[in-house]
């Protein structure tokens, strides 16, 4: 299951949990995020970055339920592994995702961002 991060066009998993994310599958996604997570290593960048995916999950799915605070918390401790995260990871405009996460926050209208995949432009 683990992959080199060149290579997140090739997961079907990487793929699936995105679309399960956007799809609103939080908890479909958390399993899938889960699993890679596990396979990359916890304290790898990769790793860190699905930590992120897999907390923000977990924030939506607290937040459906009501549970404000703890959606809130996900949601920051997302937003602080996405800072050791470059800018463009995986397919992620990271920086917009933080933008957009950050705007949920202070927002209660604003909707749970999605996950837009980016592919790299090649000169």
């Amino acid at each position: 299951m683990a992959f080199f991060t060149a290579h997140w066009q090739r997961s079907e998993d990487y793929l699936y949990g995105i679309d399960l994310y956007n799809y609103a599958y939080w908890w479909e996604c958390h399993e899938i995020f889960e699993g890679l997570w596990h396979a990359v290593g916890h304290h790898t960048e990769q790793g860190n970055f699905f930590q992120a995916l897999i907390q923000f999950a977990a924030a939506n799915l607290k937040q459906f339920t009501g549970n404000h605070r703890a959606a809130g918390n996900l949601v920051t401790n997302g937003i602080v592994r996405l800072q050791k995260i470059p800018t463009l990871y995986m397919g992620i405009d990271v920086a917009r995702l933080t933008k957009d996460f950050r705007q949920h926050l202070v927002d209660s209208d604003f909707r749970t961002p999605l996950i837009r995949l980016y592919e790299r432009k090649h000169a």
